[in-house]
């Protein structure tokens, strides 16, 4: 396993004044990779901290799965001595994020004019739900609403008739997954001018980006060389196929794994017929292509399936429940669950992040912490007295 000091991030300074999913899940990542991330929480604390199964009050499974590798202080910024406080913080921070709405973090004092001013070094992370200069720019939002305004609600429409949410969070992670990469790419900005970045990531309009990666499709072109929407991917017949005793996924795609999917369905012939020789005639006629592939999955068990078309190199998975990943044998021969001893929450089982460095898995450096529990340590690391110290916590 890497070791602290090797992280890519290790010695850098994240002020983290995010909140709820796509900033807190932005920042895990951050600490993920080696930073020393200060979350910054209000006195109520954030809300995931009540979201899901609990051991004690305030450590939720919903604050636990997104607050790893992070130390917390509380300040309530609506204090003077609290702000005084944070300021001091900010002079030896290297990313100084949050996910406060414009006209909320002016008015706190910490907008990306009066940081920048004070600390001309800083990367500056404003992750908002909406980017500033257009009607939306200071609009609440949260991962249902930009679902909806995204066009992922939309495809669901497209394939079922009504539209839908995706199960997941999907809104908040994509964009968190976004605003990391785009912190990290200032870093090195950062490193090769000496100069702050500021960074800006609306949650709208990378989803907007996210889902149009596929669904632009006809109107990519001026004029439209057709309609929107990546015809394979709504395909109402795109789903887990149906087989003698239960379900699998499967995706055969390229022409030679179609080829061999249909000389197992003993129905070789199929490969030449017109409407799925090529890749461009599969995508227009693919309800009737998954349609006709369904009925002969329909025919064999998943488990007979899985090995066959394992064997052919045909993409193909089981359907797994959330339990079932506990004992995925992949999953499991990588240590993906790994047991830590949280000291109030007790034994705990934190997935992995999927990101390997030099081959080795991230390691996990610091527990979820507890509401404030290293406010004291951290003011004292940023030179503050112990009568400043007191004033800032209150």
């Amino acid at each position: 396993m890497t070791t602290a000091t090797d992280l890519p991030l290790a010695g850098f300074r994240v002020i983290d004044l995010t909140s709820v999913l796509f900033g807190p899940y932005t920042t895990q990542l951050l600490g993920d990779l080696g930073a020393d991330v200060i979350k910054v929480e209000a006195p109520e604390g954030d809300v995931t901290r009540h979201i899901g199964p609990a051991r004690h009050a305030g450590m939720a499974a919903g604050f636990l799965g997104i607050n790893r590798n992070k130390r917390s202080i509380v300040l309530d910024l609506k204090r003077a001595p609290a702000r005084d406080a944070l300021w001091q913080l900010v002079d030896g921070a290297d990313v100084f994020v949050h996910n406060i709405r414009p006209q909320k973090i002016q008015a706190l004092g910490f907008d990306v004019d009066a940081v920048m001013a004070r600390r001309p070094t800083v990367v500056y992370g404003a992750l908002h739900g909406y980017l500033e200069g257009g009607p939306y720019a200071g609009r609440p939002a949260y991962d249902d609403v930009i679902q909806g305004e995204c066009g992922v609600a939309h495809a669901f429409a497209l394939r079922d008739g009504k539209p839908a949410l995706a199960p997941t969070v999907i809104a908040d992670k994509s964009a968190g997954l976004v605003a990391a990469v785009a912190l990290n790419a200032a870093l090195v900005k950062r490193l090769r001018s000496g100069r702050g970045v500021y960074v800006e990531i609306g949650m709208f309009e990378t989803l907007a980006a996210y889902t149009l990666v596929e669904h632009q499709f006809g109107n990519l072109f001026v004029p439209p060389e057709g309609g929107p929407g990546y015809t394979r991917v709504i395909s109402p017949e795109r789903k887990p196929f149906a087989t003698a005793d239960g379900h699998i996924c499967m995706l055969a795609y390229t022409d030679r794994q179609w080829r061999a999917f249909w000389q197992l369905a003993g129905q070789p012939q199929v490969a030449a017929d017109p409407r799925f020789v090529s890749m461009a005639e599969r995508t227009r006629h693919i309800d009737a292509l998954y349609a006709q592939a369904g009925a002969v999955l329909a025919t064999r068990t998943s488990a007979e399936w899985l090995e066959v078309l394992a064997a052919a190199e045909i993409p193909c998975g089981r359907i797994n429940t959330f339990e079932d990943l506990r004992h995925d044998p992949q999953l499991g021969a990588l240590g993906f669950f790994r047991p830590f001893a949280h000291p109030s929450e007790g034994e705990l089982e934190i997935p992995d992040s999927g990101m390997r460095i030099d081959r080795a898995a991230l390691p996990l450096r610091h527990h979820a912490p507890g509401l404030g529990e290293q406010g004291e340590a951290i003011l004292r690391e940023a030179g503050l007295d112990e009568a400043a110290i007191r004033a800032a916590l209150g």
